[in-house]
């Protein structure tokens, strides 16, 4: 991915931020760096869940700082979703302006026998269209009715259009892993510049 470099000093400028929100419910801290290398360090108390951010970071070239502290005596609901609200924030932060970005990004995914089709639009406007059914109600402590409130959190709080569908598998956890794995590659292409465009992708003048 192209990172955005100061003219005057040539000196190449990384898209970074860093949030940390505590409720009664959760305490959680990310920084993100979105011109990365995928380095990752996530600890979220939910080892599965720990397991697709880090594959997130890996596969979309993210670097990626997690630290979340839930009430997960209760369940693991809080603490996913608020990890959600707050990545989908700090890549919203991330992001600046947006000038020069490609906006939208795509991603067929094959996860063993799973295909996974995820895209992407970094338009301001949240949406969340997600048609992955599941079979198991949890993976190892994940629950999987979590996948869907997870890129919910974050389409909103990023205001991103999000498209996610399974065009094939039955593994759950393959399935999950693609859904991770297409979304990184998916929100990396939008991430990424373009030379053509010299401020931001719409005829509005804003996204």
């Amino acid at each position: 991915m192209a990172k955005t470099t100061d003219p005057k000093t040539t000196k190449k400028i990384y898209r970074t931020a860093g949030i940390q929100r505590t409720t009664a419910e959760t305490d959680i801290t990310i920084e993100l760096n979105i011109d990365g290398t995928g380095k990752a360090d996530v600890d979220t108390g939910i080892g599965f869940f720990d397991h697709m951010l880090k594959s997130f970071a890996k596969h979309g070239f993210f670097d990626l700082k997690i630290s979340a502290q839930g009430d997960l005596i209760v369940d693991t609901h809080h603490t996913i979703e608020d990890t959600g609200i707050v990545l989908g924030t700090v890549i919203k932060e991330a992001l600046g302006d947006k000038k020069g970005i490609r906006r939208y990004g795509k991603s067929i995914l094959p996860m063993d026998e799973a295909l996974i089709l995820c895209a992407i639009d970094l338009s301001g406007r949240p949406y969340l269209n997600f048609d992955v059914p599941l079979t198991c109600e949890r993976v190892g402590y994940f629950d999987t009715e979590m996948l869907k409130e997870f890129f919910y959190a974050v389409s909103y709080t990023a205001g991103m259009n999000i498209h996610i569908k399974k065009l094939d598998g039955e593994n759950n956890h393959h399935i999950i892993e693609g859904v991770f794995k297409a979304f990184a590659k998916a929100l990396d292409e939008a991430c990424g510049y373009d030379e053509r465009i010299k401020d931001v992708l719409s005829t509005k003048g804003t996204i």
